[in-house]
């Protein structure tokens, strides 16, 4: 959410770790929400864009903000509701200046059109590109969580983004422990079934990496 310090600190924090560490497979998955809220969502999605740290890989996922700017890339109809809420800090990072107040059509149209030419192109691609999921040995790596009863190829996007209540209620088996985001906690909580890391940096200043190296679980904030 537009918090490069915090994203800096715990990827330095990684770093660190994992050269005391034997593992040779070294993979830092994100889970989505890179933009809006704070104010250096152009920063973070550079970084994030860019190349991992030495003797890494990086996979990125879509959360459900990235979504909602590529929706706004596609169709400005599509922008009002971000823009009230929680899009304006994005857009302001990338030198994109709104009216204060309520939006006509045209300064929707526009803004869209003035950070399209703003946005640098391998932005546009790297968001284009993100994975709307990832497995990795028993664990499923996803921005929001899935819907119960529904086989994961066929999950859809809106479940994959946004889904709270029926899964995270759920006592199902999912067939991998899922590790999530987008709900936020005030400390990580592990599940049966999931593991929940979100607690909400934006706010809270607390970003938060789940550490799996074999059978061992622990974090870094």
């Amino acid at each position: 959410h537009g918090s490069i310090d915090l994203l800096m600190d715990l990827e330095a924090q990684i770093v660190k770790l994992a050269a005391s560490r034997p593992e040779t497979t070294r993979r830092i998955i994100c889970l989505g929400d890179y933009i809006d809220r704070g104010y250096h969502s152009r920063e973070v999605i550079e970084h994030l864009s860019g190349p991992a740290p030495a003797g890494f890989e990086r996979i990125c996922l879509l959360g459900n903000h990235e979504d909602y700017l590529l929706r706004f890339f596609d169709s400005p109809a599509r922008g009002p509701a971000w823009l009230a809420n929680v899009g304006r800090e994005t857009l302001m990072s990338y030198g994109v200046t709104l009216p204060r107040g309520d939006m006509k059509p045209h300064d929707v149209t526009r803004a869209q059109e003035d950070l399209l030419v703003r946005m640098p192109d391998h932005h546009r691609a790297f968001l284009r590109g993100l994975a709307r999921y990832h497995v990795e040995g028993d664990y499923l790596f996803v921005h929001a969580g899935v819907r119960p009863g529904v086989a994961l190829a066929d999950q859809l996007d809106d479940d994959l983004f946004w889904i709270r209540g029926d899964f995270l209620d759920s006592n199902a088996n999912f067939g991998h422990v899922v590790v999530h985001g987008h709900t936020v906690f005030d400390e990580p909580e592990i599940h049966g079934n999931r593991i929940a890391i979100d607690t909400g940096a934006y706010a809270s200043g607390r970003l938060t990496a789940l550490v799996l190296a074999g059978g061992s679980r622990s974090f870094l904030r």
